[in-house]
C-alpha cells in the first residue's frame, strides 16, 4: 500500500497541486485549517467530501516533505 495513497497529483485539478483524492481540496488547505486551530471533526462539517483519515494523511505528507534535508553545494576548494 502505497503511504500516500490519498495524496493525489493531476495537472487539471488545482494546477497539479496536492490534493486529497482527486478533490479539489488541497492538502495545503488542510494543513492550514488544522495549523488555524479546526478540528478534524469541524473540517468535515466545512467540507463533507473530506474524511478523517484525509486530513491525517495530508498532515503526514506535509510532514514528509518538511522532513527533507538541504544540502547547499559547495565547490572544493581549490
Amino acid at each position: 500500500m502505497n503511504r500516500f495513497d490519498r495524496i493525489t497529483f493531476a495537472p487539471v485539478i488545482m494546477g497539479g497541486r496536492a490534493c486529497v483524492r482527486g478533490l479539489r481540496i488541497t492538502v495545503s488547505l488542510l494543513v492550514n485549517l488544522v495549523a488555524n486551530g479546526m478540528t478534524v471533526n469541524e473540517i468535515i462539517a466545512q467540507y463533507p467530501d473530506i474524511e478523517g483519515d484525509d486530513v491525517t494523511q495530508a498532515l503526514a505528507y506535509a510532514a514528509a516533505l518538511a522532513n527533507d534535508e538541504f544540502h547547499p553545494y559547495a565547490p572544493a576548494a581549490a
